[in-house]
Order: structure tokens, then sequence, then C-alpha cells
């Protein structure tokens, strides 16, 4: 038996299914992976490396230079789900899968019509006025000029999770008991490397753990299938 027929055998007879994803689930909608070999990460940006712009004290002290990083490289309006988020959304209505984990901060598994999706490092999609909390959505920030006011002049924060900031709690409560009570656990396209969020799969108490990527992970010798491709390949089993 091949690992994707194994794989659909696993998916076919499990009604609690729970996927933990990272940025292999979005680089097949146009969304680069800022860890890759070529990625955002390796890059500097007027002589910044990404993770000091996007971090809160940076915010803070140059909330100009944030923003104009912000809407050029973080920000993709145009991208939309990829055959990942489409095959989790259906197996989601089937009643399959009780729910997403995910790393990324795009929404394009809402925009795929996932309903349960937890976001450990929030959404461009939400944005709030830091004195009135009025809410604007992506949309707002990428038109706007310099950095985006309110309308009542406050300054308008993403809600994403910075450098040197936490996660929320609800949301990692959600994660953990999600993996703590999932049958099988799919794990797809991270490298399980940014943590505290990779931990979480050390929660799974079950014994049809699932690692899709293309490249090695710390957690491969803990699969108990692993398939080295693209989630695009696996993934169109289910459509």
């Amino acid at each position: 038996m091949s690992n994707i027929d194994e794989f659909l055998n696993l998916v076919k007879d499990s009604d609690n299914i729970v996927f933990f994803g990272g940025a292999g689930v979005s680089t097949e909608s146009g969304i680069p992976d800022f860890r890759g070999a070529d990625g955002l990460y390796m890059s500097k940006y007027n002589g910044l490396s990404p993770e000091e712009i996007i971090s809160h004290s940076f915010y803070l002290r140059h909330p100009d230079v944030f923003y104009e990083f912000y809407r050029e490289k973080m920000l993709f309006p145009e991208a939309k789900p990829s055959t990942t988020h489409l095959a989790l959304a259906k197996l989601e209505e089937m009643g399959k899968l009780k729910g997403v984990i995910t790393q990324n901060i795009d929404g394009l598994h809402q925009m795929a019509c996932s309903k349960n999706v937890v976001e450990l490092h929030g959404s461009v999609h939400r944005n709030y006025c830091t004195k009135c909390h009025k809410f604007y959505d992506m949309e707002y920030i990428f038109k706007s000029k310099n950095i985006p006011k309110c309308s009542c002049g406050g300054v308008i924060k993403p809600d994403v999770v910075l450098y040197e900031e936490g996660l929320n709690e609800d949301d990692i409560y959600k994660a953990v008991d999600l993996i703590r009570n999932a049958d099988v656990l799919i794990i797809g396209g991270t490298s399980l490397g940014v943590y505290p969020a990779a931990g979480f799969v050390n929660e799974y108490r079950g014994s049809k753990m699932v690692l899709i990527n293309k490249s090695k992970t710390p957690y491969d010798s803990k699969a108990d299938l692993l398939i080295n491709d693209a989630l695009g390949e696996v993934f169109k089993h289910l459509l």
C-alpha cells in the first residue's frame, strides 16, 4: 500500500481529524514561505531583518517603516485558496475534520469556507484602532498611505502576533484541546521550527500522526505516517 493510499484510508475511517498547518499550505496560493531558502527571512529590507521590522518594539518606534514593509511583503489581496484549503473545508463539511490550527495569517482557510479555524498568529483581515478599537479590514490597510489612522485619529494595528508578543491564551487552549482529543492529527506544510506553536503537536495522544512536508522536520521520527511531498499533490485526492 502506498503512503497516499494509507493516508486516504486514515481519513476515510475517522470522523475526528485535526489539521495543523504552516506556510506550505499557502505557498500554492502564491504566498511565499518566509522561512524557505529564498524566503523573506533570508533577505534584508533597507538593511534591516524582517524579524526586527515585524517586532512589537519596532512597530512602536517606527510605524511608518513597519507599514511600508507590511503592505509590500505581508499582504496578498489577490490570493485564493489552494487545493489543500478546499480539501480541508470539504472534510469539515463532511463532519470528518474537527478543526484547523494554522500558523498562517492570510485568512485563506476561511475564504475556502472552513469554519473552525484557530489562527495562532492572528490575521491580516483584522485590524483595530489602538485608541477606540474600531475594526478595519485588510483592504483599508492595503489602500492606506503611510501610517493608517482611524477616524478618531488613533493608529490602526493589525491583529497579527508580532515578535516579542505572546500568543492569545484562548487560541492556545483551543489548539491544545483539539490536538489532545484528535483521532488523526495531520501536520502539513510546516518545518515545525517556530515555537511555541510547533510544540503543540507534542500534546497529541493518539497513534495516527500524519506528517506531510517536502523537507525534513525535527518531528519526522515521531510521525506514524510520513509523506515527503507537496500538500497539493496529497490533498488533491480528497477533492
